[in-house]
């Protein structure tokens, strides 16, 4: 009698499964950037970054179907953006920094007679630029 292997015992390795995490969206392979979570609750898709694991509840996407996602009428999409990538300035953050920079490329004398006769504080011992140094209020 010839003996019957099971499908474990003629299981050969394959390479072909990929450790990474693909889209969820039908017929596409492309590699998973993005996860879109629903919150039924709050008529809510709100869309990630990666998740760490996927989940059954969750879908993960490419980059592509994440910025072409749209939500059901009456739903809203949130998108949280990603620690990790950089975030591009507002134009308040880029105004912000040219003020530092004007603020510190400005002799200190200028400095004093730009800021209208305000009143020094009685807290600041010294100053270099637009940095301050402040006594302590123990003393």
């Amino acid at each position: 009698m010839e003996s019957r292997r099971g499908p474990l015992k003629s299981a050969v390795p394959s390479n072909v499964v990929s450790p990474v995490r693909r889209c969820s969206r039908t017929a596409c392979g492309r590699p998973a950037v993005a996860t879109l979570t629903y919150v039924y609750a709050d008529s809510t898709a709100v869309l990630g970054p990666l998740a760490t694991y996927a989940e059954p509840h969750c879908y993960d996407l490419c980059a592509e179907h994440s910025e072409r996602l749209t939500a059901p009428r009456g739903w809203e999409v949130v998108r949280l953006l990603d620690g990790s990538a950089p975030a591009r300035p507002s134009g308040d953050d880029l105004e912000a920094l040219a003020n530092a920079v004007r603020e510190a490329a400005r002799p200190q004398e200028r400095a004093a007679q730009a800021g209208g006769g305000r009143a020094a504080d009685p807290m600041e011992v010294a100053r270099r630029g637009h940095l301050r140094v402040l006594r302590s209020p123990d003393n």
